[in-house]
């Protein structure tokens, strides 16, 4: 009977505050949506940090003027190197090239204004651990005359992840604005809802009902629209999945790992967690402290 009281009572007010309660939704919604894409970007840059790790290279380019017997040297001492993969790759100016033509197709006037004698013929090396890249880029840049240039992709990588941390962490401090109205919006709620049905709150007091029981509807009416939220939050970061990262940015796939749908999936538990605990502590803080019953 008790149940089947505050459920209604729950229904009643949802209903009473309906627009309240819509906002409430949408702006959970949004805090939360962007609480999830930010999990998710998290995630991701871990896993692109691993991905490229063992994949990372190191270019050693040469000088325009280098010798047969500089180039020589620098391979050998490359093949012989114990902290570098083998095979050692050389690409030569033809090459480099036809990659370099393969790269820009789309700029015809770049290809033809860009002759082969102006490209750096290099060697390309991957290593056995990848920490080591300083040490490996600082000892062939510093100690062979041949050598013109060390390009290390991990600095160019790192480049590429402090934008995607600083996108992290701006997407953070947004979900915490929105989240910090939706606290708000939330306790704005309780006292409007409170302040309805004051009569019967008085009513239930003088008969003796417990405090619990009288704030249960209330505090169920806002974890309900929590758990909305969630819901929509998450609907939204599915369609992200299929139409963006699987539609739009699929061609990608090959130079980052998959946004898999495992990482999407728990979002759907994690993002109802935190809607019903923010949602039933702001509601339980509004009625202990700023409604008197």
């Amino acid at each position: 009977m008790r149940a089947k009281y505050v459920l209604s009572e729950v229904a009643v007010g949802l209903w009473r505050n309906v627009t309240m309660t819509v906002a409430m939704i949408i702006t959970m919604a949004v805090s939360l949506g962007l609480l999830g894409s930010s999990l998710l970007m998290y995630t991701q840059v871990s896993k692109m940090k691993d991905f490229f790790r063992d994949d990372v290279q190191v270019s050693i380019f040469l000088k325009q003027d280098v010798t047969a017997e500089q180039r020589d040297a620098i391979k050998t001492e490359l093949e012989s190197d114990p902290g570098i993969k083998h095979p050692v790759d050389y690409e030569s100016k033809e090459a480099a090239f036809k990659r370099f033509q393969d790269q820009f197709k789309a700029a015809p006037e770049l290809i033809a204004a860009t002759k082969p004698e102006v490209l750096n013929e290099s060697f390309r090396v991957k290593l056995k651990n990848p920490d080591q890249h300083a040490d490996i880029a600082k000892k062939y840049r510093e100690n062979h005359e041949g050598v013109d240039s060390v390009v290390d992709q991990r600095e160019l990588l790192s480049k590429l992840f402090n934008i995607l941390g600083s996108l992290q962490t701006l997407g953070l401090i947004i979900a915490g604005i929105q989240g910090l109205a939706a606290l708000l919006l939330v306790g704005n709620t309780i006292q409007v809802a409170a302040y309805s049905k004051r009569r019967e709150v008085s009513v239930m007091k003088l008969v003796g009902a417990a405090n619990w029981f009288i704030q249960a509807p209330f505090v169920l009416e806002v974890i309900f629209a929590g758990l909305i939220g969630a819901v929509v939050a998450f609907g939204a970061l599915a369609a992200g999945k299929i139409f963006v990262i699987d539609g739009t940015l699929k061609p990608l796939a090959s130079i980052m790992p998959p946004v898999a749908w495992s990482d999407v999936l728990v979002m759907l538990p994690v993002l109802a967690g935190v809607a019903a605990v923010v949602s039933a502590v702001a509601a339980w803080i509004t009625l202990r402290f700023q409604i008197k019953m």
